[in-house]
């Protein structure tokens, strides 16, 4: 089961200034809905945007504790 906090903080540290926010989808801490708004994003596809969500908490897909996640990027308003 993945803590919350712990996924949010490693996106909030590989993208600096991003508004990040991991709900639970399942209650089994394994599902995650991930909502980040990042300045990091400016010129970049929605594909690539994803990927460096993803690779903030790639430790977390590889031990296990996340088995789904899925994102909805922006940029700042």
């Amino acid at each position: 089961m993945a803590d919350l906090a712990e996924i949010e903080a490693m996106i909030a540290a590989a993208l600096p200034g991003a508004a990040v926010e991991v709900i639970d989808e399942t209650g089994a801490g394994d599902h995650l809905r991930a909502t980040v708004s990042a300045p990091q994003f400016e010129g970049l596809s929605r594909i690539d945007q994803h990927r460096l969500v993803k690779a903030a908490i790639k430790k977390r897909f590889d031990d296990g504790q996340i088995h789904a996640l899925s994102i909805k990027t922006s940029l700042p308003q």
